[in-house]
């Protein structure tokens, strides 16, 4: 029914399931993407690996793309994992994207489903969100169990959020506040109110309540400022992370709750040699190669955490660019 884009199926099934499914099912929802599949394996592979919790796993592509990920799954050891497999439509997008040509894979269709989780995912009252460059070290049931506070339909992770990672951020030059992805130049931008050196969060990691997202209408509010840029330019993927970081930032702005820092350690993709102390990466329950330099190509870092997880495709048709390769 996603297919429709109006069809929101408010009513829960969750109180109708028989009283013997005690164990609560944690609801995870990945893009799997052409041309960096790879990338959804090992997420749900490191997942999987790390946890005795009943995990559903939404495995989000387009049409062309989902036979592949299907035949991977089905065909390796993930074959044991419960998932589904859920068609996004591109075409809801119409109208709502702005081209940019500095960084295109920004403008991916599938960079857009964390703006659309309740028409997607529809008995689940808390959904976890995981961008397809992450690996999970520590058991989803902790991300899961994160408390969002009354009114809150996400938690995120602030970017300004852990010491450990300042100095990473100082020495590639990268953007922490509003400044970096919001053009305040712009009256449209100025009229929020929102200080430009407000500390920002990422979105590659949420952890959502369904209810409350459908209460406050969050992806009509998304897709409100995603049409004002396309007619105004209020932020491009040149500013800092991305057009699908924007709207997030100024519609839950002072309005989602944290994620423990330590879920959400990022910026491993951001430079090919900026690299974290291999203890503190031990400690780390999560990963995040947000940037350029991605751990199945080369150049990029701390690829042999990646690769732990990583499941060879049995169709041979991705590969992982290594120098020898």
């Amino acid at each position: 029914c996603f297919n429709q884009y109006k069809c929101i199926h408010l009513s829960s099934v969750s109180d109708l399931e028989s009283p013997e499914e005690t164990e609560e099912e944690i609801p995870v929802v990945i893009c799997a993407a052409a041309g960096r599949m790879g990338a959804a394996v090992a997420a749900i592979s490191s997942i999987y690996s790390n946890t005795e919790a009943n995990v559903l796993f939404y495995i989000v592509g387009l049409k062309t793309t989902i036979p592949h990920i299907r035949k991977w799954i089905e065909n390796s050891k993930l074959r044991e994992i419960k998932f589904r497999v859920v068609e996004f439509n591109p075409m809801v997008l119409k109208g709502k994207i702005r081209q940019d040509a500095s960084r295109p894979e920004l403008l991916q269709p599938l960079n857009f489903v964390r703006f659309y989780l309740p028409l997607l995912i529809q008995k689940h009252e808390k959904v976890i969100y995981l961008d397809d460059d992450v690996i999970v070290q520590g058991d989803i049931q902790e991300l899961y169990d994160t408390k969002l506070a009354p009114g809150h339909a996400a938690a995120f992770s602030d970017d300004c959020d852990l010491p450990s990672t300042h100095e990473m951020i100082r020495s590639v030059g990268m953007q922490n506040t509003y400044m970096g992805f919001l053009d305040y130049r712009k009256q449209a931008i100025r009229d929020l109110g929102i200080s430009p050196s407000t500390c920002s969060f990422n979105p590659g990691v949420i952890v959502a309540n369904m209810t409350e997202w459908k209460h406050q209408r969050i992806t009509k509010q998304l897709e409100k400022w995603m049409q004002r840029n396309v007619e105004e330019n209020l932020y491009s993927s040149t500013l800092g992370g991305g057009v699908a970081t924007s709207p997030m930032l100024i519609v839950f702005h002072g309005k989602h709750s944290s994620i423990n820092p330590m879920w959400h350690i990022r910026h491993l993709g951001w430079s090919p040699d900026a690299r974290y102390s291999e203890q503190f990466l031990q400690e780390a329950k999560l990963l995040h190669w947000n940037g350029r330099y991605k751990p199945w190509d080369y150049p990029s870092v701390h690829t042999d955490l990646w690769e732990n997880w990583f499941i060879p495709d049995p169709s041979g048709k991705f590969k992982l660019t290594r120098p020898d390769s």
